[in-house]
This record gives C-alpha cells, sequence and structure tokens, in this order.
C-alpha cells in the first residue's frame, strides 16, 4: 500500500469527520445550551461521561483538546475535568488489523522483517496515535509510535467545529477568552501530525539534557521512522502518579526533575515541553528507589523569541526577590499595558 492511500479523498474524509464530530458532540453541547438558557437542571455527572465516551471513540485532536481544556483552571466544571481527564491514559486502541496495514503503509509489506519482534497490542493509546512495545535486531527495546489514519483531515475538521463550539462558550461564559487559546491549540496539533519534526525535537532535547542525570530521553531510530511513524528506544518506568505518598526526599528529587525538564530547556535554548499532562512522564528506577523523570513525548514543543525568555527570567528573579520595577518589566516586555 502506497503512503499516501490513507491520505487519499480527503475532503469525503473530512465530511465525515463533520458528521461524527457533530453527532457525538451535540447532545452533550445541547443540554449544556439548555441548562444555561432555561435555568432546566443539568445532570453534568452523566452528560460528562457521556461526552468524555464520545470524545474518546473519536480520538484526533478533538480528544487532544479535552485533554489540554482539562489542565486549564475554571474553563469546565469540575465534573468535566474528571472525565477529561480519564482520556490522558485511558484512550481507546485500535486493533491488530488496523496495525498491520498502517505499519504496511509507512513501512512498506516486509515491515515486520524490519523488526526482531513486534506487539501489534499497543501498550498505550492516545488521541493522534498509539505506541507498541517492539525490539530492534541488535536487542534494543523500542517504543513505535503509528498515528491513526487520516488525522490530517480530521485535525482541520476538529478545529472548525471547535471555533463554532469556543463561540458559543465565549457568549455563554465570557469569563475567558478562548480565541487564543484555540488559536495555540490550533497550531500545536498540526504540529503534531509531523513526526519527523518530533524526531528533531526529541534529539534537540537529547543533546540539551545529557548532562542532566534527572532526566531521560529516548533516542530515536530513524530507519524506522517515516512522517506519520516514530521509534523511539523504549524507556522502563512507573506512573508519577504513583509516588504521591514516597518520602518527602523522593518527591522533592522527582520535583527538582520536572522543574528541570523545563526550565533548563527553555532558559538555554527557548523551548518548552508544552503538553502537561502526566501520561508524558515516567519514574525510572536508579539503585533500587526512583532516580528521575523519563520524558517521553516530543510532539508538542513551543519555541519562544529570546525577548519572551528574558521576561521570564525578569519575572521569576523579581517574585524571588520582591523587585517590584523587574516584575513590572516583566509584563511590559509582553505587552502588557
Amino acid at each position: 500500500m502506497p503512503p499516501h492511500d490513507d491520505e487519499a479523498n480527503r475532503l469525503t474524509g473530512r465530511l465525515s469527520r463533520y458528521a461524527r464530530v457533530g453527532t457525538n458532540v451535540a447532545g452533550a453541547a445541547a443540554s449544556i445550551a439548555a441548562s444555561r438558557l432555561f435555568g432546566t437542571s443539568l445532570n453534568r455527572e452523566k452528560n460528562a461521561a457521556d461526552l468524555a465516551r464520545a470524545l474518546g471513540g473519536l480520538k484526533g485532536p478533538i480528544m487532544k483538546v479535552a485533554q489540554l481544556l482539562a489542565t486549564i483552571p475554571e474553563v469546565l466544571p469540575p465534573e468535566y475535568v474528571e472525565e477529561l481527564q480519564k482520556l490522558q491514559s485511558e484512550a481507546p486502541p485500535m486493533g491488530p488489523a488496523f496495525v498491520k496495514r498502517r505499519m504496511m503503509a509507512e513501512l512498506g509489506a516486509d515491515w515486520e522483517k524490519r523488526f526482531a519482534s513486534f506487539d501489534k497490542t499497543p501498550a498505550a493509546a492516545a488521541s493522534l496515535g498509539q505506541v507498541h512495545r517492539a525490539t530492534a535486531h541488535d536487542g534494543t527495546a523500542l517504543a513505535v509510535k503509528l498515528q491513526y489514519p487520516d488525522m490530517q483531515s480530521a485535525v482541520e475538521a476538529d478545529l472548525a467545529q471547535l471555533e463554532v463550539l469556543f463561540a458559543i462558550q465565549r457568549r455563554m461564559d465570557p469569563a475567558i477568552d478562548t480565541r487564543e487559546i484555540i488559536k495555540e491549540i490550533g497550531d500545536r496539533v498540526r504540529e503534531e501530525l509531523d513526526y519527523r519534526r518530533e524526531a528533531k525535537h526529541a534529539a534537540l532535547y537529547a543533546d540539551v539534557l545529557k548532562d542532566e542525570p534527572l532526566v531521560r530521553v529516548p533516542g530515536v531510530r530513524p530507519e524506522l521512522s517515516t512522517g506519520r511513524l516514530l521509534t523511539l528506544t523504549w524507556l522502563d518506568g512507573s506512573k508519577m502518579l504513583s509516588h504521591v505518598e514516597a518520602p518527602q526526599a523522593i518527591r522533592n528529587r522527582l520535583a527538582t526533575a520536572m522543574f528541570r525538564a523545563w526550565w533548563h530547556p527553555f532558559t538555554q535554548i527557548g523551548v518548552i515541553h508544552g503538553d502537561p499532562h502526566l501520561g508524558n512522564y515516567s519514574v525510572f528506577e536508579e539503585g533500587g528507589e526512583p532516580g528521575g523523570i523519563n520524558l517521553l513525548d516530543y510532539g508538542c514543543i513551543r519555541i519562544f523569541p529570546p525577548r519572551f525568555i528574558g521576561a521570564v527570567i525578569d519575572l521569576y528573579k523579581g517574585l524571588e526577590t520582591n523587585d517590584d520595577a523587574r516584575i513590572v518589566h516583566a509584563y511590559e516586555t509582553w505587552g502588557f499595558k
């Protein structure tokens, strides 16, 4: 199967996507609107569960946006946040037949011979793709991230729908202006479709964090990667939230690792790891106890100009030293009046 076959007839795919998004989301949106307009009671727990289930089945950017919105305070009611956060680690996977078809499209008919072993059951499923465990012929454990088909059409269809939904949200609850949110999410989600770009991001982070013992970055296997298939070395680790009751020294170490994973690349080369949910991190063991974090996903990387970074440092130092003039200067640099 040629690599471009999954993207064929994209207009048809996009129209189909409009219909599916509208069908899945319309019921929940109508319930919310009716409750606001007519003052009727709303079973938010059931409605949130129904919406999360619909978004999980759709996959794609709609689900990615749900994940991101669940991390922004006050945008959604708490019942919705609780349900949408589940999408971060409980996305429904695609089956083995889908995997074989997609792998053939990316690496050719003999794709299985490129690996010593390949598990067609995903180890993790997310919004734009799913991850499979595999083994290279040299014995290296691999994480193979495979993008779902026709994601380009899904992105454009979903973003158009989201602009409409966000416009309705602004009229009903104008406390937060979502116009910049949808623009930023659109830019980042479109970038996440390009796995070659993500491979470059992973290589960049491997270089900038090479001397940081608390943070580990997977290696890229370019010979087993394409624009919609990314193969990285597998990093073993446990879930971050499994350590919330750990001794204070261990929690301090993990907090320091998280800070350095964000702050060092930001201040040194002007990039941040921009996808905040905890499924993108795991905790590695060293000497029989948690030693630091694995940084796992590089699809959402934000690049900033030096002027912006300088203002962040000014704000940080101003708060640290109670220097009000430096704090004001930071906000003025960003354009605040």
